[in-house]
């Protein structure tokens, strides 16, 4: 299909309808046998009809919604990486991001979505000699195992029910029957099953032992008290797109000084690699080169996020999710509901995962919520999938009001489904 490029030009198109032009004069694309025949408001009521419907209340498990703030700042013109001022502006990201994971370390931002920073701290840190104690309580843990496997020699799994979390009792005792482990790696908070584990308890028998600990932190740094150093934590990963609020696209990874000299030494972590953690251990500094092209406007919205999250204080933020959670589990509770973890001690301020009544379908409720309140949540995944439905409470979402809307519509729901 052949295009043409139009924009609003005040000289050329004095005396022209105001509706033939888009009022902010930017390009936009447009098919050519088209362009001469229909206005810009056309054009733009065909793309509105186009785009996908957002729910006014969107409480996922991630991706969770945005904040205004965020979006606004996606939205600024993007700049070249190797400017002097988007480097300035990069290395003050950076900075900034340090004070909120409260690390002396400056992090590292991958440019893709969290997954990515999981897999990089599997190939960067473990290496052919390394024994791995995966600790399993859920779909995610259990997603760690086939890359350690991969890397390591050998794979120790410890795996619980993914109702239930992890007891430090057995990692200490699977440490004491195996001091060749060298690495363990675990999930602070499996969203498929709304569990948290005792990542500090954990964290602090990681270091009595001298084990590396990999964090999958990922939907819950942000929305509680929990920093990669107060943990132990070797390689801490997380994402702007849960408790931030900010968008996918980026991995946020917190590295002890004893982790990069670990990846340093071994000569199969990757370099010149998608992958590698070592090509982007020295580019948050201004002048330094990009290892890729960063994304430049994930990084507007990463930033605008960070202030966000330091204007409203840690504390702050952290006690609004954990209200938000409160009031979905009694919400869930008092409708006669049952919550997925099998002990409340074990619930995630971050997201609300209940079990589907029998009788009905998983993917019913959800779509009736959806249909006649504007409420989405999240099915089950995996092993949770057709069990479950799932209360996100993460960045945005984590509102009081957001919850009481949630199970408003969870009741009408059940009330007409006969239950």
């Amino acid at each position: 299909m052949r295009i043409k490029l139009m924009q609003q030009s005040n000289s050329a198109n004095r005396g022209k309808r105001k509706s033939d032009f888009n009022k902010s004069g930017s390009w936009k694309i447009i098919p050519l046998g088209e362009a001469q025949n229909r206005s810009y408001d056309a054009v733009f009521q065909q793309v509105n009809a186009t785009m996908l419907h957002v729910p006014a209340y969107m409480l996922t498990t991630g991706p969770v919604p945005a904040y205004p703030e965020v979006l606004r700042a996606l939205g600024q013109p993007v700049s070249y990486d190797y400017t002097d001022a988007f480097q300035s502006f990069y290395q003050s990201v950076i900075e900034k991001l340090a004070q909120v994971m409260r690390t002396g370390n400056q992090p590292v931002i991958m440019q893709g979505e969290a997954i990515l920073g999981i897999e990089a701290a599997a190939a960067g840190l473990i290496t052919r000699q390394d024994v791995v104690l995966n600790l399993v309580s859920g779909v995610y843990g259990k997603g760690f195992g086939p890359w350690a496997a991969r890397y390591g020699r050998e794979v120790i799994e410890l795996a619980v029910d993914y109702d239930d979390v992890i007891d430090p009792q057995p990692v200490e005792t699977a440490l004491k029957q195996r001091p060749d482990i060298s690495i363990i790696a675990v999930c602070h908070h499996d969203t498929p099953s709304g569990t948290l584990n005792p990542l500090a308890e954990i964290g602090a028998i990681a270091a009595r032992h001298g084990a590396y600990l990999i964090v999958d932190a990922v939907s819950s740094f942000g929305g509680m008290d929990v920093h990669p150093e107060t943990v132990h934590a070797d390689i801490f990963i997380t994402s702007p797109s849960k408790c931030l609020g900010s968008t996918p696209g980026l991995t946020l990874a917190a590295l002890s000084d004893r982790a990069w000299q670990k990846m340093a030494s071994n000569p199969d972590a990757p370099r010149a690699s998608f992958l590698s953690l070592l090509d982007w251990k020295e580019a948050w500094r201004a002048g330094n080169a990009f290892p890729v092209t960063p994304s430049v406007a994930e990084i507007y919205a990463l930033n605008a996020a960070l202030d966000l999250y330091l204007a409203e204080g840690a504390a702050n933020v952290w006690a609004r999710h954990a209200k938000t959670a409160q009031i979905a589990r009694e919400g869930v509770k008092a409708l006669g509901l049952d919550l997925w973890p099998r002990q409340e001690a074990y619930v995630s301020p971050t997201a609300t995962v209940f079990k589907v009544p029998d009788g009905i379908s998983d993917v019913a409720l959800r779509d009736l919520m959806l249909r006649d309140h504007d409420v989405l949540v999240s099915l089950g995944r995996k092993d949770t999938a057709g069990k479950v439905l799932r209360i996100g409470h993460m960045g945005a979402s984590a509102q009081p009001e957001f919850a009481a809307k949630t199970i408003e519509a969870l009741a009408a729901a059940l009330k007409k489904l006969k239950i």
